[in-house]
């Protein structure tokens, strides 16, 4: 038998490919593609949203997070077209240190919420990437049994830079989920910064997550998340840790007696749960049923509402104004010739400020 000759010049072959079988739908191929390459217009994606197209809110919400110039105006008039139809959920802020426990209470609340029947969103603001800019934590992995249910959105967006690792377009995503039918928006913070304040600007309710035995007992005593917290809820009050969450739940008790008053007339409240097993969850919600029953009913609700829109008017000026400030291309070279000159003395951080501003109209 003759040995059949190889090449010489390389020991590597190219075998043939497996040819594309004849029952593949090309024709649904072409169309995937197509829908992926489309880039819908505004009004696609407005009317997409309001048919619960979880496509076209996903899209639509890209749109916004984008810091391309180029997408402000498209985005802009999705919200715009969404508005009529938003402002009917219940805004939820849950917020605690990094390991109490947030995603897991979020994924078994709202598994309760969806029994009740309401259509949830997750707005879970995942830590960034100081290298690639992206999430670091992926709550949607961190969520799995929620993820798929069928009247649950998760949206893990990355902090980026903003304020406290908040989501630069958390307001206006509300809008858009709110506009997409779902009744129940939570948001969940990075846990750590000044998160929590940009976020209990945005929501109705603002609970704080705590844990027995970690020393948060402490935190009780000092002003700042706890005053602006409407519960306090001690997690992970399972095994051995029943007795020291009870404790605990006694000492913030004790701890928010020392404060005044809320203008929503609202006492806040403590509770203990498991996340984990699904204990004292059903008790939490009802807790916030009572919440939007007495706020409803001494009209804060609508009261607090347009405060946190006045709120975020003006820190969208602020934003716009210093965006145009940066983004004029003959500021940078009198920036850099302003800060040469503080560096060798001959001007102050103020005047310099005061200087560049005069030179442009904004």
């Amino acid at each position: 038998m003759t040995k059949k000759k190889t090449s010489k010049t390389s020991a590597l072959h190219e075998q043939p490919g497996i040819s594309e079988p004849d029952a593949l739908n090309t024709d649904a191929l072409h169309n995937i593609k197509k829908r992926r390459q489309n880039n819908p217009t505004a009004e696609a994606l407005i009317e997409g949203i309001l048919a619960q197209d979880i496509s076209a809110l996903s899209r639509a919400i890209t749109l916004i997070e984008s810091t391309n110039p180029a997408h402000s105006e498209k985005a802009s008039t999705v919200i715009k077209g969404c508005l009529p139809h938003a402002n009917n959920s219940i805004r939820i802020g849950i917020t605690g240190v990094p390991g109490v426990g947030k995603s897991t209470f979020i994924e078994t609340f709202g598994k309760h919420l969806i029994d009740e029947g309401k259509q949830i969103a997750v707005l879970a603001v995942d830590p960034s990437s100081g290298l690639s800019k992206g999430s670091i934590l992926g709550d949607k992995t961190r969520m799995e049994d929620l993820v798929k249910t069928e009247n649950a959105f998760i949206r893990p967006s990355p902090s980026g830079d903003s304020l406290g690792g908040v989501a630069r377009k958390t307001r206006e995503t509300i809008i858009l989920c709110e506009a997409a039918g779902y009744d129940t928006i939570i948001i969940e913070t990075v846990g750590v910064g000044q998160s929590e304040i940009a976020v209990h600007s945005m929501v109705d309710f603002f609970l704080l997550l705590k844990l027995a035995g970690a020393g948060d007992e402490l935190q009780g005593i000092k002003r700042g998340i706890i005053e602006m917290a409407d519960a306090i809820v001690i997690n992970k009050a399972d095994g051995e840790n029943v007795k020291a969450a009870k404790a605990a739940k006694l000492e913030f008790n004790r701890a928010l007696h020392l404060y005044p008053e809320k203008a929503s007339g609202w006492s806040p409240k403590t509770a203990i749960c498991s996340a984990l097993k699904n204990e004292g969850i059903s008790e939490i919600y009802d807790m916030i049923l009572d919440y939007l029953d007495t706020v409803k009913a001494n009209n804060f609700f609508e009261h607090n509402r347009n405060e946190q829109n006045t709120f975020w008017l003006k820190q969208t000026i602020e934003e716009q104004l210093k965006s145009r400030f940066y983004n004029q291309p003959q500021l940078e070279d009198e920036l850099q010739k302003q800060i040469q000159l503080i560096k060798d003395g001959e001007t102050t951080p103020f005047a310099a400020a005061d200087y560049l501003l005069s030179l442009h109209s904004l």
